[in-house]
């Protein structure tokens, strides 16, 4: 039985642990956790977690040893701090993405993990994604050639609730480019095999969310009938976000451009590479339904390779031969299979079957 230990044990980490920890080892068990909400925790548990301990604090957690491995669901702002924690033990670690919201983090967390012998599984779910790892086969291959350029795009249709949660707290989160492009530039890393070595970037804020509207819900506007953002009419027009009663997506709540509180609604970044390849980067938030895309084109001489996880596709151009391909994926896991393949190099590190895994901390 594998004894985990958990920091927030939040709906994000309940949902990594039940739906793809215990479907690659249903012996699992949540046997440690930090987290001042006891009551809110043990609602959301499994019954097969009954018997969990609660600690005050992860010092008092790491002393007992009776644990197997640790992971980490906290709010994003806390990921440092208790991943340094961690970073003197030996311990298994499953740590939510971003690892850092700024660069302050970024760099203590760095030289803590330097010398560190804590194995780390960051949640970079669309790098091991069986799709983005058939297109870098693909690339690794010769399939493009020299890779030259990717242009990627990540066109989020359900964006509305990133302004319906705390996600718009760029205190908590960081602001939504770093949420976003955190997964998609390691990705990009991945796929082209270098590192980025140069970015600019620009994002577009206060023209589409947030206003001097008072922080009221929706129900409480004379405008619910007609805005499209109420519930009524994203139900009726098949939009994502809540459903139900919420508050209005263009109040005080959402932030000002003014004061710089609010987050990006669009952002776009130019990055070179090492070898001197470049490629450009687009998220945008506001797209909806159908609008919605994921994915990349990767270029070169030979050829040309581009994929979308939303529509579960991958195509392969010769361009100097009569000849394309379009293979077809099934994309019906969690986080388009990621997940599962993250959850797989966590129980093989804790069960010792490998060293390293596919997403560490790299230092």
């Amino acid at each position: 039985m594998i004894r985990l230990g958990v920091i927030g044990y939040g709906r994000r980490i309940h949902g990594v642990i039940n739906n793809s920890l215990r479907p690659i080892d249903s012996e699992l068990r949540v046997t440690a956790v930090v987290d001042p909400e006891k009551e809110g925790v043990r609602q959301r548990m499994d019954p097969r977690d009954r018997d969990v301990r609660f600690y005050r604090d992860i010092s008092t957690l790491l002393r007992q040893r009776n644990i197997d491995a640790l992971a980490i669901g906290t709010r994003c702002n806390l990921h440092t701090r208790y991943a340094m924690a961690v970073a003197q033990s030996d311990l298994p670690l499953f740590l939510k993405k971003p690892v850092a919201i700024n660069l302050r983090q970024t760099i203590t967390l760095e030289k803590a993990y330097a010398k560190s012998r804590c194995p780390v599984v960051v949640s970079f779910h669309l790098r091991v994604s069986p799709l983005c790892d058939l297109v870098r086969q693909y690339v690794e291959d010769g399939a493009v050639g020299k890779p030259v350029n990717i242009a990627a795009t990540n066109y989020v249709p359900y964006g509305t609730g990133y302004w319906e949660a705390p996600y718009h707290d760029f205190a908590i989160t960081g602001g939504l480019f770093l949420q976003k492009a955190t997964h998609d530039l390691d990705y990009l890393v991945y796929l082209m095999g270098e590192l980025i070595v140069l970015i600019g970037a620009m994002a577009t804020r206060g023209r589409v969310f947030g206003g001097q509207k008072k922080e009221r819900y929706c129900s409480q506007y004379d405008e619910q009938h007609t805005c499209l953002k109420s519930p009524q009419n994203r139900k009726r027009n098949g939009t994502s976000g809540s459903h139900v009663d919420n508050l209005c997506v263009f109040s005080k709540k959402c932030g000002n451009a003014s004061d710089g509180t609010i987050n990006e609604y669009c952002s776009s970044a130019l990055l070179e590479f090492a070898s001197g390849a470049h490629g450009v980067y687009t998220q945008v938030f506001y797209a909806r339904r159908d609008a919605g895309r994921r994915g990349s084109i990767v270029s070169g001489y030979d050829g040309t390779v581009n994929f979308d996880w939303f529509r579960d596709y991958l195509r392969r151009i010769r361009h100097h031969a009569s000849f394309s391909a379009t293979e077809s994926a099934n994309g019906t896991a969690s986080h388009f299979g990621g997940d599962l393949e993250l959850a797989r190099d966590f129980i093989d590190l804790i069960q010792g079957r490998i060293r390293t895994s596919r997403t560490p901390i790299a230092t």
